[in-house]
């Protein structure tokens, strides 16, 4: 079994457990934008990646720093919740257990949720152009695009759209370069 299908397999009871509540707690668009804000906070942060995914930094630690950035950000449940995966040892899944809620959450919603890879920020009239081209490819009417800035892609961007994944990045038309040159 593959590390991310490992990953996806533990984030979905959890992802699934918050959609319960937040649909309990009728408070199903706070919790997405709670989220939202947090997987942001996730991407542009390595420090604070590399914090909460680091086995020999202690639970209290771990607890006071998501309490002093988040506590008057997000809704209390949403709060405890992140306090009972530092509780178990899963914040280091808290990307994946984020991502999995928004896909279920959308998914009751009939959205579409893409996740973006891009070397740089893009404008709104890019953001607005690749919206539209993913409604006109998946045929949906709702699109939330989730946007990761990734240096390492040179130019260009990838998108994965389910389990499709479409790669328009320098960083990956050197690697289709590279193959077909080993391979002559």
């Amino acid at each position: 079994m593959s590390n991310q299908s490992m990953m996806f397999k533990v984030a979905t009871p959890y992802a699934e457990a918050l959609l319960g509540i937040a649909k309990k707690e009728n408070a199903l668009s706070t919790v997405n934008e709670d989220l939202s804000m947090i997987l942001n906070a996730l991407s542009e942060s390595i420090d604070l990646k590399n914090i909460l995914s680091n086995p020999l930094i202690g639970v209290l630690a771990k607890k006071s720093i998501l309490i002093e950035l988040f506590q008057s950000k997000v809704h209390s449940f949403v709060l405890n919740f992140l306090l009972v995966l530092v509780d178990r040892r899963r914040i280091f899944l808290l990307s994946a257990i984020i991502n999995r809620y928004l896909e279920l959450s959308y998914k009751a919603e009939s959205t579409v949720v893409v996740q973006l890879f891009t070397a740089i920020v893009l404008s709104d009239l890019q953001h607005n152009a690749i919206i539209e081209k993913i409604k006109e490819m998946t045929q949906s009417q709702n699109v939330k695009l989730m946007i990761e800035i990734d240096s390492s892609l040179i130019g260009g961007f990838v998108l994965k759209i389910g389990s499709k994944v479409i790669d328009t990045s320098l960083a990956g038309k050197l690697r289709q370069i590279s193959f077909y040159l080993n391979k002559s």
